[in-house]
Protein backbone atom coordinates (compact mmCIF):
# COMPACT_ATOMS: atom_id res chain seq x y z
CA UNK A 1 0.00 0.00 0.00
CA UNK A 2 1.28 3.53 -1.01
CA UNK A 3 1.98 5.66 2.21
CA UNK A 4 2.08 9.20 -0.05
CA UNK A 5 -1.49 10.67 -1.43
CA UNK A 6 -1.87 10.02 -5.44
CA UNK A 7 -1.82 13.62 -5.90
CA UNK A 8 2.22 13.39 -4.20
CA UNK A 9 2.91 10.47 -6.40
CA UNK A 10 2.02 11.99 -9.70
CA UNK A 11 4.16 15.52 -8.92
CA UNK A 12 6.65 16.25 -11.67
CA UNK A 13 9.22 17.21 -8.86
CA UNK A 14 8.91 13.58 -7.49
CA UNK A 15 11.71 11.14 -8.78
CA UNK A 16 11.03 7.42 -7.70
CA UNK A 17 13.69 5.27 -8.34
CA UNK A 18 13.02 1.43 -9.88
CA UNK A 19 15.43 -1.33 -9.41
CA UNK A 20 17.00 -2.46 -12.47
CA UNK A 21 19.19 -5.28 -13.14
CA UNK A 22 21.71 -5.43 -16.31
CA UNK A 23 21.33 -9.12 -17.77
CA UNK A 24 25.00 -9.49 -17.94
CA UNK A 25 25.95 -8.66 -14.51
CA UNK A 26 24.47 -12.25 -13.87
CA UNK A 27 24.92 -15.65 -14.65
CA UNK A 28 22.19 -18.11 -14.38
CA UNK A 29 22.68 -20.45 -11.67
CA UNK A 30 20.73 -23.52 -14.29
CA UNK A 31 18.61 -24.27 -11.25
CA UNK A 32 15.69 -22.40 -12.32
CA UNK A 33 14.05 -22.69 -8.54
CA UNK A 34 17.27 -20.98 -7.42
CA UNK A 35 17.15 -18.39 -9.98
CA UNK A 36 13.97 -17.04 -9.10
CA UNK A 37 15.17 -16.57 -5.52
CA UNK A 38 18.10 -14.42 -6.54
CA UNK A 39 18.26 -10.66 -7.35
CA UNK A 40 18.95 -10.85 -11.31
CA UNK A 41 17.79 -14.48 -11.36
CA UNK A 42 21.61 -15.74 -11.15
CA UNK A 43 24.85 -15.63 -9.50
CA UNK A 44 26.27 -11.80 -9.08
CA UNK A 45 28.97 -11.38 -11.96
CA UNK A 46 31.70 -8.67 -10.68
CA UNK A 47 31.10 -9.39 -7.05
CA UNK A 48 32.04 -11.85 -4.67
CA UNK A 49 29.74 -14.85 -3.69
CA UNK A 50 30.20 -16.70 -0.31
CA UNK A 51 29.41 -20.34 -0.68
CA UNK A 52 29.69 -21.71 2.99
CA UNK A 53 29.41 -25.85 3.80
CA UNK A 54 30.19 -27.99 7.32
CA UNK A 55 32.89 -29.29 4.79
CA UNK A 56 34.80 -28.84 1.36
CA UNK A 57 33.33 -31.49 -1.31
CA UNK A 58 29.26 -31.52 0.27
CA UNK A 59 28.03 -30.49 -3.03
CA UNK A 60 29.44 -27.02 -4.07
CA UNK A 61 30.94 -28.38 -7.49
CA UNK A 62 27.30 -29.86 -8.26
CA UNK A 63 25.69 -26.53 -6.98
CA UNK A 64 28.78 -24.58 -9.69
CA UNK A 65 28.85 -27.33 -12.58
CA UNK A 66 26.05 -25.50 -14.26
CA UNK A 67 26.94 -21.96 -14.05
CA UNK A 68 30.82 -23.15 -15.30
CA UNK A 69 29.47 -25.24 -17.96
CA UNK A 70 27.30 -21.75 -19.25
CA UNK A 71 30.45 -20.52 -19.22
CA UNK A 72 32.50 -22.64 -21.76
CA UNK A 73 31.32 -20.20 -25.01
CA UNK A 74 33.05 -17.16 -23.69
CA UNK A 75 36.44 -18.26 -24.40
CA UNK A 76 37.85 -16.94 -21.07
CA UNK A 77 39.87 -18.92 -18.17
CA UNK A 78 38.48 -20.38 -15.15
CA UNK A 79 40.64 -20.47 -12.37
CA UNK A 80 40.35 -22.60 -9.61
CA UNK A 81 42.52 -21.70 -6.43
CA UNK A 82 43.57 -24.39 -3.64
CA UNK A 83 40.52 -26.71 -4.94
CA UNK A 84 40.27 -29.75 -1.53
CA UNK A 85 40.70 -32.27 -4.40
CA UNK A 86 41.91 -32.91 -7.69
CA UNK A 87 39.34 -31.61 -10.03
CA UNK A 88 38.25 -34.75 -11.86
CA UNK A 89 39.30 -33.76 -15.53
CA UNK A 90 37.18 -36.67 -17.94
CA UNK A 91 33.76 -36.39 -15.51
CA UNK A 92 33.88 -32.27 -16.11
CA UNK A 93 34.74 -32.68 -19.98
CA UNK A 94 32.14 -34.94 -20.46
CA UNK A 95 30.08 -32.20 -18.81
CA UNK A 96 30.61 -29.69 -20.72
CA UNK A 97 33.11 -27.54 -19.04
CA UNK A 98 35.87 -26.45 -21.38
CA UNK A 99 39.09 -28.27 -20.21
CA UNK A 100 41.45 -26.08 -22.30
CA UNK A 101 40.22 -22.94 -20.25
CA UNK A 102 40.49 -24.13 -16.55
CA UNK A 103 43.64 -23.23 -14.67
CA UNK A 104 44.23 -24.72 -11.30
CA UNK A 105 46.30 -23.40 -8.47
CA UNK A 106 47.77 -25.25 -5.56
CA UNK A 107 49.20 -22.76 -2.96
CA UNK A 108 51.72 -23.39 0.14
CA UNK A 109 49.50 -21.09 2.18
CA UNK A 110 46.29 -18.64 2.52
CA UNK A 111 48.17 -15.26 1.70
CA UNK A 112 49.22 -17.11 -1.77
CA UNK A 113 45.76 -18.05 -1.93
CA UNK A 114 44.50 -14.83 -1.67
CA UNK A 115 47.24 -12.90 -4.12
CA UNK A 116 46.33 -15.65 -6.69
CA UNK A 117 42.42 -14.39 -6.49
CA UNK A 118 42.88 -11.15 -6.83
CA UNK A 119 45.47 -11.52 -9.86
CA UNK A 120 43.11 -13.14 -11.54
CA UNK A 121 40.22 -10.86 -10.37
CA UNK A 122 42.69 -7.96 -12.14
CA UNK A 123 43.67 -9.82 -15.05
CA UNK A 124 40.58 -9.23 -16.80
CA UNK A 125 41.00 -12.52 -18.83
CA UNK A 126 38.64 -14.99 -16.39
CA UNK A 127 35.02 -15.67 -16.49
CA UNK A 128 34.97 -17.42 -12.97
CA UNK A 129 37.27 -17.29 -10.09
CA UNK A 130 36.61 -20.47 -7.71
CA UNK A 131 38.40 -19.85 -4.02
CA UNK A 132 38.63 -22.72 -1.44
CA UNK A 133 39.91 -20.18 1.77
CA UNK A 134 39.46 -20.05 5.35
CA UNK A 135 40.28 -16.27 5.37
CA UNK A 136 39.18 -14.92 8.52
CA UNK A 137 40.73 -11.11 7.96
CA UNK A 138 38.09 -8.75 7.61
CA UNK A 139 40.87 -6.58 5.05
CA UNK A 140 41.60 -9.05 2.92
CA UNK A 141 38.21 -10.72 2.44
CA UNK A 142 37.18 -6.82 2.14
CA UNK A 143 40.34 -6.48 -1.22
CA UNK A 144 38.84 -9.74 -2.63
CA UNK A 145 35.24 -7.79 -2.91
CA UNK A 146 36.86 -4.73 -4.50
CA UNK A 147 38.57 -7.13 -6.97
CA UNK A 148 35.44 -8.53 -7.92
CA UNK A 149 34.13 -5.49 -8.59
CA UNK A 150 36.43 -4.34 -10.37
CA UNK A 151 36.25 -7.20 -12.81
CA UNK A 152 33.03 -8.89 -14.97
CA UNK A 153 34.39 -12.36 -13.07
CA UNK A 154 31.99 -14.52 -11.19
CA UNK A 155 33.80 -14.70 -7.82
CA UNK A 156 33.12 -17.42 -5.39
CA UNK A 157 34.51 -17.92 -1.76
CA UNK A 158 34.05 -21.41 -0.19
CA UNK A 159 34.93 -21.54 3.72
CA UNK A 160 33.34 -23.31 6.40
CA UNK A 161 29.77 -22.63 7.50
CA UNK A 162 31.26 -21.59 10.95
CA UNK A 163 32.16 -17.81 9.32
CA UNK A 164 28.11 -17.44 8.63
CA UNK A 165 28.01 -15.88 12.17
CA UNK A 166 30.88 -13.07 11.05
CA UNK A 167 30.22 -10.15 8.72
CA UNK A 168 31.34 -10.61 5.27
CA UNK A 169 31.56 -7.85 2.17
CA UNK A 170 30.37 -10.54 -0.08
CA UNK A 171 27.34 -9.51 -2.22
CA UNK A 172 25.58 -12.88 -1.84
CA UNK A 173 26.04 -15.65 0.87
CA UNK A 174 24.85 -18.82 1.35
CA UNK A 175 24.49 -21.69 3.39
CA UNK A 176 24.93 -24.95 1.47
CA UNK A 177 24.34 -28.68 2.82
CA UNK A 178 22.17 -31.96 1.97
CA UNK A 179 18.81 -32.53 3.44
CA UNK A 180 16.42 -35.41 2.17
CA UNK A 181 19.18 -36.09 -0.56
CA UNK A 182 18.59 -32.90 -2.06
CA UNK A 183 20.96 -29.85 -2.35
CA UNK A 184 19.51 -27.43 0.19
CA UNK A 185 20.72 -23.61 -0.44
CA UNK A 186 20.20 -20.82 2.53
CA UNK A 187 20.48 -17.52 1.29
CA UNK A 188 21.31 -15.54 4.58
CA UNK A 189 22.88 -12.36 2.36
CA UNK A 190 21.80 -10.69 -1.15
CA UNK A 191 20.79 -7.31 -2.57
CA UNK A 192 17.46 -7.79 -2.07
CA UNK A 193 14.96 -10.04 0.26
CA UNK A 194 16.55 -13.01 1.76
CA UNK A 195 14.19 -15.92 1.27
CA UNK A 196 13.21 -17.09 4.11
CA UNK A 197 13.14 -21.29 3.97
CA UNK A 198 16.11 -22.58 2.08
CA UNK A 199 15.63 -23.85 -1.63
CA UNK A 200 15.71 -27.44 -2.51
CA UNK A 201 17.22 -28.70 -5.55
CA UNK A 202 17.72 -31.70 -7.41
CA UNK A 203 21.57 -31.86 -8.46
Amino acid sequence: MNVLPEALLRHPGLWQGKARHDRQAYLSTGFPALDEQLPGHGWPRGALSECLVARPGIGELRLLLPALIGLAGEGRWTVWIAPPYIPYAPALGAAGVDLSRILVVNTVDEGESLWAAEQALHSGICSAVLLWSGVRDARRLRRLQLAAEESRSWAVLCRNKGFSKHSSPAALRFELGMMAGKLAVQIIKCRGPVPGAPVMLNA
